[in-house]
């Protein structure tokens, strides 16, 4: 009976052998990678992922049983060379159209996203020698009038993301989706041109930025899609101080990329420009996106971006305030400021008193010239 029952047994433990095989020849194959370096792993496990994502649900499940983990949706993303991505579109868009190319590019180009070529300066398509030119194309001055009852305007084309007090150093990029005040406008350093102590907590950072007493500090987010008017400019009367260049990554800062990566602002690569006005700290940040390696400051002709090389967490500064010019860059509300090479974000971070108004909806449109808000 015993040799019955194992010989019976016999092609059940073959079977299970056989089954169990491809088990442990991944667990093998995982204790390999597991002793390789992250670049190495992240390289082997990439393909994995990707496949992971790609083919129907469940159909890599069995990887998960022998340990296997794919990389966050997030991760894979970051993982994307959006700043070589970026540079390459960048010499895309300098390369010059033949003339009969012009109008069928652009006119795909104005249907796909929109774009209104009776506010344009020069509607003739045939004007613009490459997509450079088409999305850095200027308005009619009649196109954009600047309203003058209120103090603060929009500085763009865009849409509202988010606005309203900043509460506990942390700003809305979205609703429900926060980031640091301080990683996204950097530590204050103790220089001529910015009189603010070293920041000891998160409380005294956001103190040191509100500069008069009953005063609160305020945010807004707009969001500039590829089809908006691309150059930003003043919105209000203030005095440029300094500027600072956060080198970073190039990702996608539309809306739902917005609500999926938190502290993408702090991510990217950014331009912030603090300084004053008549109600104490004020700043603009131009905030860069896939495809939009290239910000410009016209009065900063020392700002180079979307370089080659660059070190994480790393910022450079430099000041307008010199010895020769005490108060540094004035600025007029509506004034031309800067431009991108595609849509992305500005962001408003600035000091007033507590019965400043914001006269804005979340999602909604706005052209610049109108009205952000008031006392």
């Amino acid at each position: 009976m015993m040799c019955q029952s194992e010989a019976r047994r016999g092609p059940e433990l073959r079977a299970a052998k056989w089954l169990h095989f491809p088990q442990l020849a991944l667990r093998r194959r995982l204790g390999q990678l597991s002793c390789m370096s992250r670049p190495a792993l992240k390289l082997r496990s990439w393909p994995l992922t990707v496949l992971y994502y790609l083919l129907p649900f469940g159909a890599l499940r069995p990887l998960s049983r022998v340990g296997w983990r794919p990389v966050s949706r997030v991760a894979l993303y970051k993982s994307v060379p959006t700043r070589l991505l970026s540079r390459a579109w960048g010499r895309l868009n300098q390369v010059e159209l033949p003339h009969w190319l012009r109008r069928p590019v652009y006119s795909l180009y104005i249907w796909t996203f929109g774009v209104n070529m009776k506010e344009a300066a020069v509607e003739d398509l045939h004007h613009y020698r490459n997509l450079s030119e088409f999305f850095r194309r200027k308005l009619k001055p009649q196109a954009r009038p600047v309203c003058g009852l209120h103090s603060v305007i929009s500085p763009s084309d865009g849409k509202i993301l988010n606005f309203g007090q900043v509460k506990n150093c942390e700003v809305e990029q979205v609703k429900g989706v926060t980031y640091s005040l301080e990683s996204f406008l950097g530590p204050r350093t103790y220089t001529e041109d910015l009189p603010f102590p070293p920041a000891a907590s998160c409380d005294s950072f956001k103190n040191q930025l509100v500069t008069r007493e009953g005063n609160e500090l305020y945010h807004c987010v707009i969001y500039l899609a590829p089809g908006d008017y691309h150059c930003f400019h003043s919105p209000t009367d203030w005095t440029v101080s300094h500027r600072r260049h956060f080198p970073g990554s190039l990702m996608s800062v539309n809306p739902g990329m917005a609500r999926w990566i938190k502290e993408l602002f702090c991510h990217n690569e950014r331009v912030v420009l603090t300084g004053d006005w008549k109600h104490g700290f004020f700043s603009l940040t131009a905030v860069g996106a896939t495809n939009v390696g290239s910000i410009r400051i016209y009065f900063d002709r020392d700002l180079h971006t979307n370089s080659p090389r660059h070190s994480k967490g790393s910022y450079n500064d430099f000041s307008f305030v010199t010895h020769a010019n005490r108060e540094g860059v004035p600025m007029r509300k509506g004034e031309h400021l800067g431009e991108f090479n595609l849509g992305s974000t500005i962001v408003l971070i600035f000091e007033a008193p507590k019965d400043f108004n914001f006269q804005l909806k979340t999602g909604q449109k706005i052209r610049f010239g109108e009205a952000l808000g008031s006392l």
